[in-house]
């Protein structure tokens, strides 16, 4: 029976004939994980119809044997680019695809002289991604296991929320927990106090917390290569009554996006599910980012939840829903989990209590 990576590979292939190539390059870490199980960070695979190379140098070549199965490994002679136009340029075919959202300039100019002119360059962006987003049985149970952790770790924090803490002190706990317990954060732990939970993306600062201000929390775990993400937003203190109600606004938005989620839903339909709530309590103007992402290998990938978006949601794709309102000079609030589309259900995957906390 085929390794999962394989099989990726075999899916991947099949996508060469709508796209007439005979190559594919693959330069995006996660990708290369994806296709071969190979976890270093330099190297190019090179997809063939008649076959599949790795090319990188000699820092990752024993972890590569190692670490895959099925591929020719390569060690670079000079630079990573000119190996790789050196191999294309002897394996035959005319056709090598490439993404250019994945490759700059200056990499293709050196593809192009080192393969030679008779290899015509595609791009053909995406086709990895695409295969990506449908997720198998053993990459959800990764996400489970994942989503459950960072859900730990954030509520083992929540009684260190005291007057006097500073969001660097909870932001560095919060890191520490995942790295003793994962391979670490999938992004830069989001922690902000009282008027700075305005900023979507504030980064943790000295800041002391305050008696009677908002908190938000915003963290993901990596576990087996795999992400999570969740956000909560509690109050330290007693919340006036209008924290209260927006609060209401913003989870209420959360359960009606997670609600249009199912397979073959329009993804800009379940961002106007959660817009739809908040405009009934004139918040909306105050939404100012998509309601979600896709998730798996990287923290953020396809397919988007925003408006717009026509991609439908299928089975094996897994997003966030994440809702929120930003009032500069007040403060924000926002509620994430982790959604995956199954046939006839969603799952969501983070499990940590979504009612208003008070500390």
């Amino acid at each position: 029976m085929k390794s999962p990576f394989a099989q990726r590979r075999h899916a991947l292939q099949a996508e060469f004939a709508q796209s007439k190539l005979d190559h594919l390059l693959v330069t995006k870490p996660a990708n290369l994980y994806y296709l071969t199980g190979f976890g270093g960070d330099a190297g190019v695979l090179v997809v063939s119809r008649e076959g599949n190379s790795l090319v990188t140098d000699g820092r990752f070549l024993a972890q590569a044997r190692e670490e895959t199965t099925g591929i020719r490994i390569v060690l670079q002679k000079g630079s990573l680019f000119s190996s790789v136009g050196v191999l294309l340029e002897a394996a035959g075919g005319r056709r090598a695809g490439f993404d250019p959202d994945q490759l700059t300039v200056a990499q293709l100019q050196v593809l192009r002289k080192a393969s030679g002119s008779r290899l015509r360059w595609i791009a053909a962006p995406g086709l990895v991604e695409k295969l990506r987003m449908r997720k198998e049985g053993v990459e959800l149970a990764r996400m489970r296991r994942a989503g459950v952790l960072a859900g730990q770790v954030l509520e083992g924090v929540l009684p260190l929320l005291k007057p006097g803490v500073r969001e660097i002190e909870i932001g560095g706990e919060i890191e520490y927990q995942m790295r003793r317990r994962s391979s670490g954060p999938s992004f830069e732990t989001i922690v902000a106090f009282g008027k700075r939970t305005a900023l979507p993306h504030a980064r943790p600062t000295a800041k002391q917390l305050r008696k009677n201000e908002l908190v938000v929390l915003d963290l993901g775990a990596i576990l087996a290569h795999y992400c999570s993400d969740i956000t909560r937003t509690v109050f330290a203190g007693r919340a006036p009554a209008r924290i209260r109600l927006w609060y209401k606004a913003v989870l209420e938005a959360q359960q009606a996006a997670i609600a249009a989620v199912k397979d073959g839903a329009i993804c800009g339909d379940v961002d106007a599910a959660a817009r739809g709530v908040l405009a009934g309590y004139d918040l909306d103007r105050y939404f100012v980012h998509g309601t979600g992402h896709g998730l798996g290998l990287e923290v953020h990938e396809e397919p988007r939840v925003a408006r717009g978006q026509e991609r439908r949601l299928i089975p094996g794709n897994v997003i966030t829903i994440e809702p929120g309102v930003y009032i500069a000079g007040v403060g924000g609030i926002r509620i994430e989990d982790d959604v995956a589309v199954h046939a006839g259900r969603t799952e969501v995957i983070t499990r940590v209590r979504r009612d208003f906390i008070e500390l």
